[in-house]
């Protein structure tokens, strides 16, 4: 039924004349992510990520009538809804983008969602935003990420932790959407596994002594400390203050304490402790990680491949529909993400965006291995990370 559409559409378009007439010849596109706050050390390489698809589009000259995408950047700050919101709004009413690549953390996501998305009827694509309560939120079909829901990393990490023995964890969470979602989400997982979890408490980011909430952790007792928390805010506070009382020098880490600035920060201390974030070792992948080298964008950080994919399939979806209106190319997402159609990886959007004009379809493969289920979630895969010598090293897919 999808390809029959398609052609249908395709052939409506060819008969009057294929993406012709109210087609603008600059679509810009929000990229709004936490360019301050306590991922801001993430932010630029994703932005890259983005840009980078925007920009493999515009050369091509494929887009519509030849458009050239622009990218227009605005600060969500990771944990300030309000400003985040207002960026958003601004991003939509003077910028006037036709898409929005982001939001980032959770909370800001579906502040977002809820306050600009769905009321300007905006498609945002967000590379990041984990927390399960995202997949039920009404987002009238405006609202998809291409980073799977800390549901499965929950359960990824609960399968960790059990391969290496450990039976008992304590855990420390940002007092927020995110960080309470994937604590409970691994300490389920983990007590199904037949594994006990002695304490299961929120940090405040922020603080500069983090000596009490690490009191508490310590007398619960764990044989690692699970930090669901910010790498450059409160995470990273709760270990130091972990390491300078020795109450722990192990830590589980999901994907938000994952990243350079942490283990620049304090090296060899975390040699030992481990983590999770989405990953996969796709051929897309290893294609990315080319084609960003060759852009002088370092591609092995977190969610640089998503944005690159969040921003592609914003992108092809409009060619799709033939139009860069929401309400045409919105329900062309899903269609462009999954198969049947032609597998298209990186570098490859200009010969996607032949193959949808002439009424075809496409498989977006894409950095990431893009699969949308369930309404606009991705299925994801993760990559498993172990700090040895003061450096994070892959060590395997799951």
């Amino acid at each position: 039924m999808k390809k029959l559409l398609l052609a249908t559409a395709a052939s409506a378009l060819v008969a009057g004349g294929a993406f012709a007439g109210g087609h603008e010849k600059d679509v810009k596109l929000g990229v709004i992510l936490g360019f301050t706050g306590p991922i801001e050390s993430l932010t630029p390489a994703m932005a890259g990520g983005a840009e980078l698809a925007m920009a493999e589009v515009t050369a091509s000259g494929k887009l519509l009538d030849a458009a050239t995408v622009t990218p227009v950047r605005a600060d969500s700050t990771c944990v300030d809804a309000g400003a985040a919101t207002a960026a958003a709004e601004r991003l939509v009413t003077s910028d006037g983008v036709k898409g929005i690549m982001g939001a980032d953390c959770s909370g800001v996501t579906g502040a977002v969602l809820a306050n600009v998305a769905v009321p300007n009827g905006i498609v945002m694509i967000s590379p990041s935003a984990t927390s399960p309560a995202l997949t039920d939120a009404e987002d009238n079909g405006m609202f998809f990420r291409t980073s799977p829901s800390d549901a499965r990393q929950g359960a990824v990490m609960a399968d960790v932790l059990a391969e290496k023995g450990i039976s008992s964890i304590a855990i420390s969470y940002t007092n927020n959407d995110y960080g309470k979602g994937l604590a409970d989400a691994i300490a389920a997982a983990h007590v199904a596994k037949g594994g006990t979890v002695t304490i299961n408490a929120a940090h405040e980011d922020g603080k500069g002594d983090y000596s009490a909430e690490v009191g508490a952790l310590a007398s619960a007792g764990g044989d690692v400390l699970v930090v669901a928390g910010y790498l450059d805010q409160g995470g990273k506070g709760i270990i130091e203050a972990s390491l300078d009382t020795g109450a722990f020098d192990t830590f589980a880490l999901p994907d938000g304490m994952i990243g350079d600035s942490l283990t620049d920060a304090l090296g060899s201390d975390l040699d030992g402790s481990f983590g999770t974030v989405p990953g996969t070792d796709s051929d897309g992948a290893g294609t990315f990680a080319e084609i960003a080298a060759a852009a002088d964008l370092d591609a092995s950080g977190p969610y640089v491949g998503e944005s690159y994919d969040a921003a592609a399939l914003i992108m092809l979806a409009m060619q799709a529909a033939g139009s860069s209106d929401t309400a045409d190319y919105q329900s062309k997402v899903e269609m462009v993400a999954n198969a049947p159609g032609e597998q298209i990886f990186p570098g490859e959007l200009g010969k996607a965006l032949d193959i949808l004009a002439a009424g075809g379809d496409i498989d977006y493969v894409g950095a990431t291995n893009v699969e949308l289920i369930n309404g606009g979630e991705s299925a994801g895969s993760y990559r498993e990370i172990t700090i040895t010598g003061g450096k994070m090293e892959t060590a395997g897919y799951r």
